[in-house]
C-alpha cells in the first residue's frame, strides 16, 4: 500500500516541482521570492560565492563575524582542542570551558562574575528570564516594543519586533511579557524637544508601565542597549542611568542584551559599558567565539549565581558550553583584547562621518544613527517624513532593498534592518580605512542609482 503522501512522483521530481533550487537545505528568514548568494569561501572580511564573486560583507553575515573569516588564532584552537577533546557534556566539568567563564567575568562590567553557557543568543534570553524568575520569585519580564530577542517560542514572546513575534505566536502565544516604548528620538511616540526632554520622558512612561503593572509582578527589564536589528538606535544622555535607578527603586533585574552589541561591536566590550551602566545579567552569543563555533550564554552575579549554585537547576542544553566554542571563545577574546576593539575605536569615526556624509547628500535618508562598527540609515520621504513602504503594513516593491541589491552587485554586502526602512551597517572589527572608502562609495552609488535615477 503506498504512503498517503505519495504523488506519483520520485524524490527527485517532487523536490525539482516544489523547490527551484538544487540544495535540500532549508533557509532561514526563507521568502520564496527572493534568491540569496552560495557563500563557500572567507578571508578577512570578504566572502566568495560559489560562482567566484568576492563581496565586501559590511553586514557581518548576520552582525557576528567580528573577527574576520580567516583568523588564524581562533582556527588553531578550535583544531588543539579537537585534538584533545571535542565534546564533554555540559553537565560536567571542563578545563577550557572554565577558562571561557573566567575571561568573560574578567571582561563584563561591574561585579558580574559568573556564566551560564548556552547555544545561541535565543536559548541565552531564555535562560535569563528564567534565572529572573526564579531569583525573584516574580513572572513578568519587560522588553521593548520593535526589539528583537530572539524566535523561539519563549525569545519571540520577548521580541517586539511584530515579524518575527506574530511569525511564531499565531499559533502558541508566550506568556508573562510587558512592552514598554524605546526612546526613539526618530519618528518617536514621544513629543520631545531635547535629548534631555526625550530620556526624560521615555524614562517617566517606563515608570508608568511599572506601576501600572505592579512592581512585585515583575522580574526583571531585558533590553538592547543599542538597538540591533531594530535599527541601531542609541538612547538620549541620562536614559539608561534613570533605567538602573527605576530597576533598584522598585527591585527589578536588568538584563542588557549583547547578542548583537557584545565583543566590540560598540567600541567597548559590551554595549552597556558605552552607556556607563551595570546590568544584572548580560546574554552573549554571535561574535563569542567571533562566530566561528555556535555558542551563547549569561553572565550573572554573584548573587544571581549563588542561587543556582546552591540550588541547582533542572535547565540545561546537550550543547551548551561546547568545548570547541570555548576554545574559539578564548581565543575571540584574545584577538579582541589584541586590537581589534582598539581597530573600531580609531576607525569609527571615519565610518560615521562617510554615512552622515551620505545622509546630507540623499534627501531619501531620513536618519542615520548608530555607535562603534553598528549604524543604519533610515529611509523616508521627504516630503512626507513616512516610509517609501513599510512592509509591516504594505506590500509593493521597496527601493531599500533595491539599494541592498545594487551595493550587492557591486560587491558589498549590507544588512536589512526591522521593518525593512533601513539599512544597516555592521562590518567585521578587522576592516580598514580603505574597506571603510569603498563601502561608503558603494552605498553613495547604489542610494543615488536608486533614488536620483
Amino acid at each position: 500500500m503506498r504512503p498517503r503522501a505519495w504523488s506519483g512522483m520520485t524524490h527527485d521530481e517532487r523536490g525539482t516541482a516544489h523547490r527551484p533550487a538544487a540544495s535540500a537545505a532549508i533557509p532561514h528568514w526563507h521568502s520564496p521570492d527572493s534568491s540569496t548568494s552560495t557563500i563557500v569561501e572567507g578571508a578577512g572580511a570578504r566572502v566568495y560565492d560559489d560562482e567566484g564573486r568576492e563581496y565586501l560583507d559590511f553586514m557581518s553575515q548576520l552582525y557576528c563575524a567580528n573577527a574576520g573569516y580567516d583568523n588564524e588564532a581562533i582556527g588553531t584552537a578550535i583544531q588543539d582542542q579537537i585534538a584533545r577533546i571535542p565534546y564533554v557534556s555540559s553537565a560536567k566539568g571542563n578545563d577550557v570551558r572554565d577558562a571561557f567563564a573566567t575571561e568573560l567575568a574578567e571582561v563584563a562590567p561591574g561585579h558580574l562574575s559568573d556564566v551560564f553557557f548556552a547555544v545561541s543568543g535565543s536559548e541565552a534570553n531564555e535562560a535569563a528570564i528564567q534565572f529572573a524568575r526564579e531569583h525573584q520569585d516574580a513572572s513578568k519580564i519587560l522588553t521593548r516594543w520593535n526589539s528583537y530577542h530572539g524566535s523561539t517560542y519563549a525569545a519571540a514572546g520577548l521580541t517586539g519586533d511584530p515579524t518575527a513575534r506574530n511569525a511564531v505566536e499565531q499559533h502558541a502565544a508566550a506568556t508573562g511579557v510587558v512592552k514598554f516604548l524605546p526612546p526613539l528620538d526618530y519618528r518617536s511616540p514621544f513629543d520631545a524637544d531635547t535629548p534631555e526632554d526625550l530620556a526624560r520622558q521615555a524614562a517617566d512612561h517606563l515608570e508608568f508601565v511599572i506601576r501600572n503593572e505592579g512592581p512585585e509582578s515583575i522580574a526583571a527589564l531585558l533590553t538592547e542597549p543599542i538597538g540591533g536589528t531594530s535599527g541601531a538606535f542609541t538612547a538620549p544622555p541620562g536614559y539608561f542611568e534613570r533605567v538602573r535607578e527605576l530597576c533598584d527603586e522598585y527591585d527589578i533585574l536588568l538584563i542588557s542584551d549583547e547578542v548583537i552589541t557584545g565583543f566590540g561591536r560598540c567600541g567597548d566590550w559590551f554595549g552597556i559599558a558605552t552607556e556607563g551602566v551595570e546590568p544584572d545579567m548580560i546574554t552573549f552569543a554571535k561574535a563569542a567565539t567571533g562566530a566561528y563555533v555556535p555558542l551563547g550564554g549569561v553572565i550573572v552575579t554573584p548573587e544571581i549565581a549563588e542561587r543556582v549554585h546552591t540550588q541547582g537547576t533542572d535547565v540545561g542544553q546537550t550543547f551548551a558550553g561546547h568545548p570547541l566554542g570555548c576554545a574559539a571563545g578564548v581565543a575571540a577574546i584574545e584577538e579582541y583584547r589584541g586590537g581589534l576593539i582598539d581597530n573600531v575605536v580609531e576607525l569609527a569615526p571615519q565610518l560615521e562621518e562617510g554615512l552622515r556624509d551620505i545622509g546630507r547628500r540623499h534627501d531619501a535618508v531620513g536618519d542615520v544613527r548608530g555607535r562603534g562598527f553598528h549604524w543604519s540609515l533610515e529611509f523616508t520621504d521627504p516630503e512626507t517624513g513616512e516610509p517609501y513602504l513599510d512592509p509591516w503594513l504594505e506590500e509593493g516593491d521597496n527601493p531599500v532593498k533595491a539599494v541592498r541589491s545594487a551595493a550587492g552587485h557591486a560587491g558589498v554586502l549590507f544588512g536589512s534592518g526591522r521593518p525593512d526602512t533601513q539599512i544597516l551597517v555592521s562590518p567585521p572589527l578587522c576592516v580598514d580605512a580603505a574597506d571603510i572608502e569603498h563601502a561608503v562609495s558603494t552605498l553613495d552609488e547604489a542610494i543615488g542609482a536608486v533614488f536620483d535615477a
